[in-house]
């Protein structure tokens, strides 16, 4: 048998390709909508794909099922509880898919989602009664398990799929044996769990041990448990979730048109009629200087979860962009299904160098300079947009938390006759803050270099 794991850091994703040696024939599972990682590890392993299989209808990002179906005609698998627009394999218990030496046996595994599945795999080469390990998608973690509150904008109740959840975990996953591997489909970071640990593979065993939610406890206590402290989830969860039982057009064709050169007079006539303008560029150089109105999502932090959480679905979105990297920028959105891309501004911010009542800058202060300014008689408004368990923690005195996700609701909170001084944990957050508050019409607007983790590196105080 031939394994691999492909592990995508920014949406913390985990996905699979199990193949044969004998017949070279492989299976996908999970796939993220960029597939060409796992065609060259085809390629390379002279292995054909010709099954895919999502354990559920991810929410956190658009699967690639239909881009091996269109590309290599592979054939698609979901629990049988699904409901898609597209032609699919409906699978559940007793379901088993071979090939060669190796056997994809299916138990249904419902409580994040209603149609989870996890995926027991057997390389027969090896045993033909012990598996080598199990696919458990978003069922099982390192660590953690699936939260059972994703689907309640679709209808269904956290206590009904965390009773699901607590089902399938006792009397199909904890009966495999203890020297089982665990292989989630997602990593620490991720905002489909809350406790996920680093590793990332496990144990049935381990995790029958370390797991916090697999201790012995009743159901009720386990549905309290799981649903306890979850961080909110984006709004474009549901979205996503969605989108996986659409018939999409694929990835190729999207960035096909995505990637359109537009000239700063068409920018601005998008910007006009309404278009959001993303620059992802990074938050220093975006503070230097940047188009009016146009929003911070750097790529280099978690741009793609941001993207789809502060950007408005409905309208067309312009990339700007350091040269270069105009395809990344637009397919990491299309990995979350935000494709409506109008094009890229040709040339980038050079393209404003003639052009400077058309640019803003955004102060980035030290820690140090801010704590001087914050003890002035006129004192800026101190906001804090990280998420409240994080305040909880450790914030700086006087401030105001409005977390990043609700500012554009909120920011009538904010006064209107003082500077705004923001922070976040490093200042990715903050750079994202501090271009809408901007776009929302306020002016002096400031942030501290490097967040809380650098005022309290200049030694300065925080409340706990």
């Amino acid at each position: 048998m031939i394994f691999q794991q492909f592990y995508l850091g920014c949406l913390a994703h985990a996905s699979y390709l199990v193949g044969d040696e004998e017949t070279r024939v492989a299976a996908v599972v999970d796939p993220q909508r960029d597939i060409d990682r796992y065609v060259s590890f085809a390629n390379e392993h002279r292995l054909e794909i010709k099954h895919v299989f999502l354990t559920h209808l991810h929410a956190d990002f658009v699967a690639g099922h239909l881009e091996f179906r269109n590309r290599f005609g592979a054939t698609i698998y979901l629990g049988k509880s699904a409901k898609a627009e597209y032609a699919f394999v409906p699978v559940g218990d007793g379901h088993v898919i071979q090939f060669g030496k190796v056997r994809i046996a299916v138990l249904e595994t419902p409580g994040h989602t209603v149609e989870s599945v996890s995926l027991v795999v057997y390389d027969l080469a090896v045993s033909e009664t012990t598996p080598q390990g199990v696919l458990t998608g978003d069922t099982l973690f390192v660590g953690d398990v699936g939260r059972p509150d994703l689907r309640v904008a679709l209808g269904w109740s956290a206590s009904d799929l965390g009773g699901m959840l607590y089902d399938s975990l006792h009397t199909k996953v904890l009966k495999l044996p203890d020297t089982a591997a665990v292989y989630p489909a997602h990593g620490a970071g991720s905002l489909c769990g809350k406790a996920i640990r680093q590793e990332r593979t496990s144990t049935i065993g381990m995790e029958r041990q370390t797991n916090y939610a697999l201790q012995p406890m009743t159901k009720a206590a386990f549905v309290d448990l799981v649903s306890a402290e979850q961080v909110e989830a984006p709004d474009y969860f549901t979205y996503d979730a969605v989108l996986n039982t659409k018939e999409l057009p694929s990835l190729s064709e999207t960035l096909a048109h995505e990637l359109t050169p537009l000239s700063l007079d068409r920018v601005l006539e998008l910007q006009r009629a309404d278009a959001e303008i993303i620059d992802t560029r990074d938050p220093t150089d975006f503070a230097a200087a940047h188009l009016t109105g146009s929003v911070n999502i750097g790529l280099g932090g978690q741009y793609a979860t941001w993207a789809g959480t502060i950007l408005r679905r409905d309208r067309p979105l312009v990339i700007v962009t350091d040269p270069g990297r105009e395809r990344e920028s637009a397919l990491r959105l299309g990995r979350i299904g935000l494709d409506k891309v109008a094009g890229y501004l040709e040339g980038g911010l050079v393209s404003l160098d003639a052009h400077a009542g058309l640019t803003r800058s955004t102060q980035r202060v030290s820690a140090a300079v801010a704590a001087e300014r914050l003890r002035q008689d006129r004192a800026p408004a101190l906001v804090d947009v990280r998420t409240p368990p994080e305040v909880s923690k450790k914030a700086i005195a006087g401030s105001v938390n409005i977390p990043l996700a609700h500012l554009v609701e909120r920011v009538g909170e904010i006064p209107a006759n003082r500077p705004v001084l923001v922070y976040c944990a490093g200042g990715y957050r903050s750079s994202i803050a501090s271009s809408l508050l901007q776009r929302a019409g306020i002016d002096d607007v400031s942030e501290i270099a490097g967040g809380i983790t650098a005022w309290e590196a200049a030694a300065l105080p925080v409340r706990t």
